[in-house]
């Protein structure tokens, strides 16, 4: 499985599972440090990912889906997550301006489990109408190839036009990240590959490939921007289930999750960081092609998005703000540059994921790991 999940998945799924038992439900469970909470603007989403504006102001949401149905001939055995099932319950969304959303795309791939599924990650725009999306695979192609033919399209960027939808049919492959994954292996370990982010560059699109822990273009047959090293913890942690200590200089796993474009027009990274996500190991990353990777801003957990505002301030979305083991309680945080301290937006968001800002409101997708429990809510900056 992907390095986005690795080894402290089931943890994180425990702890959301645990999180509903105690609420009941998904709400937004948010507070502004000083701006106010956040309003709801839509919910009943399937576990929602990244958001995106066309340039009319129209506003987009990825939802990754429900997977397959346990037990059928379209899932197989992961050694370390148990069943995984492979299913079209992805969907692309519009938000409707006066608040809800309607499924403008539905029966796009999706893979995992049910608390946890990868399917469509990150949309851009090249227009009102073109767009690029990520469809996320969290394995190698020969995993992919485990769940059947039908699922030739995890781990791939499709694009398409919304004057133009009428089922998977009306997509087209731009881009096979699994298969580059495997002919290039930009970091030199295993074979994974879990596209998630994903930027317009050029005549092309570049990639952050939250398994193979790289930024890939998407031009020429693909080629690789950069590439992100392990990031050794800092102390000792005690895994409860089951019980053990993992020392201190555990090599997590850098795992890149977007990638957008500053003002500068240099491209700026986030990274989750991977098990044991210990708080304050995710970096923002300045990439400039050529160049090795500079960190921008440090000190922040398991980010999972990035968007610029309008005056060149970054936000960014923090998965779990004291790392996934505590359970996926997040913030919206603006980020200070050449800094490991950065400004609490909007704190207390039950597992936050993607960020789209339009004028003086941020717009986060929130319970990202729940089907027909996310939400996306308004927040004022």
């Amino acid at each position: 499985m992907s390095r986005h999940h690795r080894s402290g998945r089931l943890v994180a799924a425990g702890a959301a599972s645990l999180l509903l038992a105690v609420t009941g439900g998904v709400t937004a469970a948010a507070h502004g440090e000083s701006h106010g909470g956040p309003t709801v603007i839509a919910s009943g989403l399937n576990s929602p990912r990244q958001l995106a504006f066309t340039p009319g102001g129209d506003l987009y949401v990825t939802e990754a889906g429900t997977t397959g149905t346990p037990g059928g001939d379209t899932c197989q055995q992961s050694p370390e997550f148990g069943e995984v099932c492979f299913g079209f319950t992805g969907s692309l969304s519009k938000i409707r301006r006066g608040g809800g959303f309607v499924r403008v795309l539905e029966g796009l791939p999706s893979v995992g489990t049910a608390d946890e599924p990868l399917g469509p990650g990150s949309i851009a725009f090249t227009g009102n109408h073109k767009f690029a999306l990520t469809i996320g695979l969290g394995g190698s192609p020969e995993y992919r190839d485990g769940f059947g033919p039908d699922a030739n399209l995890l781990g791939t960027v499709l694009t398409g036009d919304l004057r133009h939808l009428d089922g998977l049919e009306s997509l087209s492959l731009a881009f096979d990240a699994a298969a580059f994954e495997a002919k290039a292996n930009p970091d030199g370990t295993d074979i994974d590959s879990n596209p998630v982010g994903i930027a317009k560059s050029g005549n092309g699109w570049v990639v952050t490939d939250a398994g193979g822990n790289s930024v890939v273009s998407t031009r020429k047959g693909g080629s690789t921007v950069a590439t992100f090293a392990p990031v050794p913890t800092t102390q000792a942690v005690e895994i409860p289930f089951p019980p053990f200590t993992l020392p201190a200089g555990f090599p997590a796993d850098a795992v890149p999750t977007d990638v957008v474009k500053g003002p500068d027009g240099a491209w700026y990274v986030s990274q989750l960081v991977g098990f044991p996500f210990e708080k304050g190991s995710s970096t923002i990353w300045r990439v400039v092609p050529g160049q090795q990777p500079t960190a921008w801003a440090t000190g922040l957990t398991n980010v999972t998005s990035l968007a610029f505002a309008s005056d060149g301030s970054l936000y960014a979305v923090e998965l779990a703000s004291n790392g996934l083991l505590q359970g996926p309680i997040g913030s919206l945080v603006k980020v200070h540059a050449h800094s490991n301290t950065h400004t609490v937006v909007a704190g207390g968001l039950f597992a936050p994921y993607g960020v789209a800002i339009r004028g003086h409101d941020a717009y986060v997708t929130t319970g990202s790991v729940v089907a027909g429990g996310g939400q996306v809510i308004r927040i004022h900056l």
